[in-house]
């Protein structure tokens, strides 16, 4: 197994950080790697919004729910799928914006910045550091909106806290391969595969908490997909020009 198979097999999800600084040099490479990841018909429809600053970082941290890591850690990543630089792009050339009426832009602004996370990711944990990924940006948006200055057609989508690990935490399992890739067509006889998943998790959390919780994935994800738990977002949406028309 080559250098890189062996970075993104060993991923895991970092909550606790020293007080190293990443350095400006490492902060570099990472949006380098960002840029140079694929996008939909090169539109490049990602920003990254770097944050430093702690107080900026502790206000994250509360419109994120209390996530500590975000201010503790000393690199702050807020991806965004941005169309603001098309916008300019029509204005050049004297046509209309009209894509971000249709569900269309959403789906390729979302889907950039999930590689962009991913290449980030990567990239990060290539030169020892330590990341986890932060959806709850999307949830109290508006502010997150408001405190980074965004303009329209541009949203958060995802954050990413990067930083030196001060424990690295037990690498979580994943369902077997044959529950995720799928021959030819869809396998639609997964329930054995969960059930099994949800031994091994149940097992994973019991020896992680010293037996305080019991909790299979089963159960993780139904407390959860039993709502829609950000249902804001499609108002946040239409307020930074996203009509989702079409």
């Amino acid at each position: 197994m080559n250098s890189v198979l062996e970075t993104l097999n060993d991923h895991r999800s970092i909550r606790q950080y020293t007080n190293e600084p990443v350095s400006e040099e490492q902060l570099t490479a990472i949006i380098d790697a960002v840029q140079a990841a694929p996008s939909s018909i090169n539109g490049q429809q990602v920003t990254v919004i770097t944050v430093q600053n702690l107080e900026t970082k502790k206000k994250v941290a509360e419109l994120t729910g209390g996530q500590m890591w975000i201010e503790q850690a000393p690199v702050f990543l807020l991806f965004c799928a941005d169309f603001n630089r098309a916008k300019i792009a029509t204005e050049l050339t004297g046509t209309e914006l009209e894509v971000t009426d249709g569900a269309e832009a959403v789906l390729v602004g979302a889907t950039d910045v999930g590689i962009a996370v991913g290449t980030a990711t990567a990239a990060a944990e290539s030169m020892g550091l330590g990341t986890v990924p932060i959806g709850a940006v999307r949830g109290r948006a508006d502010e997150m909106i408001e405190l980074f200055d965004i303009p329209e057609y541009v949203f958060p989508v995802c954050g990413l806290v990067v930083g030196h690990p001060a424990d690295r935490s037990a690498k979580k399992p994943r369902f077997p391969q044959e529950a995720v890739r799928h021959a030819e067509k869809y396998n639609n006889n997964l329930k054995g595969f969960v059930q099994q998943y949800d031994e091994q998790i149940s097992a994973y959390m019991t020896n992680r908490t010293n037996g305080k919780e019991t909790r299979t994935w089963s159960e993780t994800i139904s407390s959860l997909y039993t709502r829609v738990y950000y249902p804001h977002i499609k108002e946040m949406l239409n307020k930074q020009g996203f009509s989702l028309k079409e």
